[in-house]
């Protein structure tokens, strides 16, 4: 049924790109009292994808929360997106999703049958993950948001960080960029509409078949990029790894319509916070403009930035190419030589 309501009109901000910005964020949480458990494999203060609490030698829970504002005008379609997106951080950190909760914020004037719709497009992404939807919780709201509480498994000794790149380790991306750019110029009705369903179709495809591919190999980090770009969570994963990292930016998989509308200036008031953020750490010298910017856009339900070892970097690019076809080899990881943190090549 054709929607009369616009969910994107609604909202002043669209998917991740209502993030706090990551400098935001680390100021907010600076000085809160971190207290020790040595089950507590992973937490806030190592600005990772989720949380990850040991409960015996054989089992791990990976916890997370994500939602945001609509960054679609069909319900069904931003229910999916929201969802895919808060389960791209359990499979970042090497685990399964098994169970979720709803998270609903929806204004008086939205009609039923569209929160109707939003919520099964979120209900058929959780059950294709092989996870369940057990409940949740929903307020008003003059925005209408969207989003899961997640939790999953993982093995003690296979936990997946941002923290864990070493030098040698090759970088894979299995999304392309560029997502922010497309859809913010799609709200001023400039995207054609085959690019944005292309875009929409990315970000409703699970990172599931990435992380059940990269776990195969010898994978040393993993985090995926959302809400503070591609630049920004390299930066996290190099300044957690006490590494440097190297990105090719002529592999980058950046669609060209999204590097066009950089060039006229149609881009997110995220992809501004995120070169705030990391771009005193980013050497960047004779990189066109248009190309920073993509790489600073914030992504909704982006792909999987994965350092993985070079003994099995071949391999791991052929089995990836089977399962995610949009997967490139986009840099190297480096020891720490002085100097800015990520280089652009």
């Amino acid at each position: 049924m054709e929607q009369e309501i616009k969910l994107t009109k609604l909202a002043s901000c669209a998917g991740c790109g209502a993030k706090v910005g990551a400098g935001t964020l680390a100021r907010l949480l600076d000085g809160l009292p971190v207290h020790a458990d040595s089950s507590l494999l992973v937490g806030f203060d190592k600005s990772d994808d989720a949380a990850v609490y040991r409960v015996s030698d054989g089992l791990a829970l990976v916890q997370t929360v994500d939602f945001f504002p609509p960054i679609a005008d069909d319900p069904f379609l931003f229910g999916q997106i929201a969802a895919a997106n808060a389960l791209s951080d359990v499979y970042a950190m090497g685990g399964e999703p098994k169970i979720a909760l709803n998270l609903l914020c929806i204004p008086k004037s939205m009609p039923d049958d569209a929160v109707h719709d939003l919520l099964r497009g979120g209900y058929s992404k959780v059950y294709e993950a092989g996870a369940v939807i057990a409940g949740g919780h929903s307020i008003l709201d003059e925005e209408p948001k969207y989003g899961l509480s997640v939790t999953g498994f993982v093995h003690p000794d296979h936990v997946l960080t941002n923290a864990g790149a070493q030098p040698g380790d090759v970088l894979f991306l299995t999304k392309p960029l560029g997502a922010g750019i497309l859809t913010t110029a799609a709200k001023a009705d400039l995207c054609p509409p085959d690019v944005l369903q292309a875009v929409y179709a990315r970000m409703t495809t699970l990172n599931r078949a990435a992380r059940d591919t990269m776990v195969q190999f010898r994978v040393h980090a993993c985090t995926d990029v959302t809400g503070f770009g591609l630049l920004g969570h390299a930066l996290e994963m190099a300044q957690g790894s006490g590494v440097q990292i190297e990105l090719d930016t002529t592999a980058l998989p950046i669609p060209p319509e999204a590097l066009e509308f950089a060039r006229m200036g149609i881009l997110p008031e995220g992809m501004y916070r995120n070169r705030r953020y990391a771009e005193a750490s980013v050497e960047a010298d004779g990189v066109p403009l248009e190309v920073q910017d993509a790489l600073y856009d914030p992504q909704t339900s982006g792909g999987l930035l994965i350092a993985a070892d070079p003994a099995d970097a071949d391999a791991l690019a052929a089995a990836l190419q089977k399962t995610v076809p949009d997967a490139r080899r986009i840099g190297t990881v480096c020891a720490p030589a002085g100097g800015k943190r990520i280089i652009l090549r």
